[in-house]
C-alpha cells in the first residue's frame, strides 16, 4: 500500500465542532447535577471506578498518526475526549460488576451503543446474553422494553397498531415496545421471519410506518438481540438482510475460574442487574454519540477501510463480501473505539481491532471453504494479515 505523509493526512479542519449548534448536546459531557445521578456513584465499591493510569489514554508517539493533528489539540476537544473516555470507561465499569471478566463484550456493546448500531448476541445458553443486554439497559437513564420473541408473536406486537377511537371517531396508534431507547429482542430466531422483518425498517430508519404514517423512535436507539446457536428445532435463521442490519455479532462466551467463583461467591447478596447504579443520563449518550460521530478519520484511514471491505468480495472463500453498509459500519465502531480511549482520531488499529466483529456476520462462505471448516472470522484474519496498514512516512 502506498506510503503516506501523515503531516498532511492527519490535518483536520475545527470547523465541524464549530458548525456544532447550541443546544440539547452542549450539557452532555457535564458531570450529573447532584441528586439522582450521584447516588449510582456512591453505590460504586471503593476503587471501581479509579481515574485512568497515566498514560493509559496518552496519544500514540508523536510522528506516529497524531501529526497534523494540531487543530485537534485544543484544550476544548482535548476536555470532551477525555470526558468521553472517563464516562466510556464508568459504564464498561458498572456493567462489570455484573457480568464479570468479560471486559471486550461489555466495550464492544458499549461501542454499538454509541455508535448508533445495533447488536447480535449468539452463543449457547446460561453464559449471560440476556444479563448483558439488561445490565447496559440499567446503567443508562433510559427507557428500555424487552421483547421475548416466540412463533406466535405478530409483528404489531413489536410495532403498535391503530385502534379505532369510537369517541373521537378517528383511528389511533397505539405504540408498541420497539418505541424505547434500548430494546431487547431476546431469542430473535424463535419468531417467523414475518414477525423478524418488523425490525428491518426501525433498525435501519428508526423510525416505524403504520397505515402510511411514519412514527420516529427516540434517540438513542438501540437493539438487542439474542439467539441460541444450539437446540435449532423451531427456529428461524435470521437472514443475510436482516443479519446486514446489525452492526456487531459478538459471542459473550464461558468466564474462566476466577471470574466464576466470584459470581458464585457473589450470589445472592451480590450486585444484580435491578440494584445498578445509573451512571448516565439518555441526554448524555446522545451528547457522545453526537461528538462521536465528528472523530476526525484520515484520507488514508478510509482508504483503508474500503480496501479491507474490498478484499472480501474477492476472497476464494467467500461467496459474498461486505457490502458499503459494512464499511460505513466499520467507521463509525472505529471512531468510537477511539474517542473511548480518549483519542479524537482513529487510526489503522482501531480498524483492525472490530473488522471481525463488525464484518464476519456479513460474509457468506463458499461451498468448498464450508467443507474445510473455514470460518468466516478465519478467512477476515487473512485478509488482515496479507494487507499492508498505512505506515507514517
Amino acid at each position: 500500500m502506498t506510503q503516506y505523509n501523515y503531516q498532511d493526512a492527519f490535518e483536520p479542519t475545527a470547523q465541524p465542532y464549530q458548525q456544532a449548534s447550541a443546544g440539547p448536546y452542549d450539557q452532555a459531557y457535564q458531570q450529573p447535577s447532584p441528586g439522582q445521578y450521584d447516588q449510582g456513584y456512591q453505590q460504586a465499591p471503593p476503587g471501581q471506578y479509579q481515574q485512568p493510569s497515566p498514560g493509559q489514554y496518552e496519544q500514540p508517539s508523536q510522528g506516529q498518526f497524531d501529526q497534523g493533528a494540531q487543530a485537534y489539540q485544543q484544550p476544548q476537544q482535548q476536555q470532551l475526549a477525555g470526558q468521553f473516555a472517563q464516562r466510556f470507561q464508568l459504564l464498561a465499569g458498572n456493567i462489570e460488576r455484573i457480568i464479570r471478566g468479560k471486559r471486550e463484550a461489555t466495550e464492544l456493546a458499549l461501542i454499538c451503543l454509541f455508535a448508533e448500531g445495533h447488536l447480535l448476541i449468539e452463543d449457547v445458553p446460561g453464559t449471560g446474553k440476556t444479563t448483558l443486554a439488561r445490565s447496559v439497559a440499567a446503567s443508562v437513564d433510559a427507557e428500555w422494553r424487552r421483547i421475548q420473541f416466540t412463533p406466535d408473536l405478530l409483528p404489531s406486537d413489536i410495532t403498535g397498531v391503530s385502534i379505532f377511537n369510537q369517541a373521537h371517531q378517528k383511528f389511533e396508534f397505539h405504540q408498541g415496545p420497539v418505541f424505547a431507547n434500548i430494546v431487547l429482542a431476546d431469542e430473535i430466531n424463535r419468531a417467523s421471519p414475518k414477525t423478524q422483518a418488523a425490525l428491518l425498517e426501525v433498525m435501519e430508519e428508526r423510525r416505524v410506518t403504520v397505515d402510511a404514517e411514519p412514527h420516529p423512535v427516540p434517540r438513542p436507539f438501540l437493539v438487542v438481540a439474542t439467539q441460541n446457536p444450539v437446540d435449532m428445532d423451531g427456529t428461524y435463521p435470521l437472514p443475510e438482510a436482516q443479519l446486514d442490519r446489525f452492526l456487531m455479532k459478538i459471542s459473550v462466551g464461558y468466564p474462566d475460574h476466577v471470574s466464576e467463583v466470584e459470581v458464585l461467591k457473589g450470589m445472592p447478596t451480590g450486585p444484580q442487574v435491578e440494584r445498578l447504579p445509573v451512571v448516565a443520563r439518555a441526554s448524555d449518550v446522545a451528547g457522545m454519540i453526537d461528538f462521536a460521530s465528528r472523530i476526525h478519520v484520515a484520507d488514508p484511514v478510509y482508504d483503508y477501510i474500503v480496501a479491507l471491505c474490498a478484499a472480501t468480495r474477492t476472497s476464494p472463500h467467500l461467496r459474498l463480501g461486505a457490502s458499503p453498509r459494512g464499511s460505513l459500519a466499520l467507521l463509525r465502531a472505529a471512531r468510537v473505539k477511539a474517542a473511548a480511549v480518549g483519542r479524537h482520531f482513529v487510526v489503522p488499529e482501531d480498524v483492525k481491532a472490530l473488522a471481525v466483529p463488525v464484518l464476519a456476520h456479513r460474509l457468506i462462505l463458499t461451498p468448498e471453504a464450508e467443507l474445510r471448516e473455514v470460518t468466516a472470522a478465519t478467512a477476515l484474519g487473512e485478509i488482515l494479515a496479507g494487507m499492508p496498514v498505512p505506515q507514517a512516512a
